[in-house]
């Protein structure tokens, strides 16, 4: 019989690792796998329960909240709150960083920022979604945590991950040192390591991208689109079109077979859609550990200055070779394997 490794096993025989090696992060990356645990349970009898559809209410993006947005939110500000270990959530779902003022929680040394849930707009159809993380430590040193304790660098990430809830529910996630995958075995309620050391592969053969905005976006994603549907077979073209509309499926997906995701400006969203500080900043973080690159089109997503809590960003993110490939179209250049009359009979 094949030897397994729970979460919890993992966390504690990796807890050497970390910078601050004193059982805190362990504990708080332990509190998000139960809070995922509660998560997946609603998830998956969704179908069966009035827990579907629209809450009534918008987040502060002005999106509609949906029913398990909402709750999702409500089990992890919980569970975060009754582990101790996080003293300021940043959430999707919330205008204000939400203070755990509790005895143990206030005077705690990790902040976390988190979409509970990406992509939820795909429940009704039994689409997969997920939950998107990111763990820092608090730079203050006197009094409570400030909004300037959240507004930091992606660089500054200690712990970063997903959970995607699908056909399995996945646990993955990174300290800096590599990435690891677990699958939830719902017969022991654990998540067991079934993906150790995740690699992405250095090209693949999907672009992922919301097709649908094309006119709205900038020339350089265009071409670069049409790039990925010119045949040629040195390079193995066209490329698949895979875009499932949930961030964490799209990357997770592209992170197992290699790929690229794109969610660039449009006129819609002049500064891109997504989320730096609870989405762009956690997947590339995630991502670089796995070997693959995200950027904005130019520039590191990582080293982004983050002055705003509901910040966003454009972004580029999957495969180095495809993300520098884009990269390149983005910047205007003609590349010497790409035949100028390719990309004139493309258009």
């Amino acid at each position: 019989m094949k030897n397994f490794m729970t979460l919890g096993q993992f966390i504690i025989e990796k807890q050497a690792d970390f910078p601050y090696a004193k059982g805190e992060l362990s504990r708080l990356l332990r509190d998000i796998g139960i809070a995922a645990k509660i998560v997946n349970r609603e998830v998956n009898k969704a179908g069966l329960m009035d827990i579907l559809g629209n809450a009534g209410s918008t987040n502060i993006q002005g999106e509609s909240q949906q029913k398990l947005d909402v709750y999702a939110n409500e089990q992890f500000i919980s569970a975060l709150k009754s582990g101790g270990e996080c003293c300021i959530v940043a959430s999707e779902e919330n205008e204000d960083i939400i203070r755990l003022d509790t005895d143990v929680s206030k005077n705690a040394n990790y902040i976390v920022a988190i979409d509970p849930l990406d992509g939820s707009s795909n429940i009704d159809v039994n689409v997969p979604v997920g939950t998107i993380f990111s763990i820092y430590r608090r730079r203050s040193i006197d009094g409570p945590a400030t909004i300037d304790d959240v507004l930091q660098n992606g660089t500054a990430q200690v712990a970063a991950g997903y959970v995607i809830y699908g056909s399995s529910t996945m646990l993955v996630y990174t300290t800096g040192k590599g990435v690891n995958g677990f699958t939830l075995d719902p017969s022991i309620g654990e998540f067991c390591l079934s993906h150790p050391n995740m690699q992405m592969p250095e090209s693949g053969l999907i672009y992922s991208i919301n097709e649908g905005n094309y006119v709205h976006f900038p020339q350089g994603v265009k071409r670069y689109i049409k790039y990925c549907q010119v045949e040629d077979k040195a390079t193995s073209r066209p490329y698949s079109s895979r875009y499932i509309g949930s961030m964490v499926a799209d990357i997770h997906r592209n992170l197992i077979k290699g790929g690229i995701f794109i969610y660039p400006v449009t006129a819609s969203a002049p500064n891109g859609k997504l989320r730096l500080v609870y989405e762009c900043n956690p997947m590339a973080f995630l991502i670089e550990q796995a070997g693959g690159r995200a950027t904005n089109g130019a520039s590191r997503i990582l080293d982004i200055d983050v002055t705003e809590l509901h910040q966003r960003s454009p972004i580029f993110i999957g495969s180095e070779q495809m993300v520098r490939k884009a990269e390149s179209f983005m910047a205007g250049e003609l590349l010497p394997d790409v035949k100028e009359h390719e990309m004139a009979n493309a258009f």
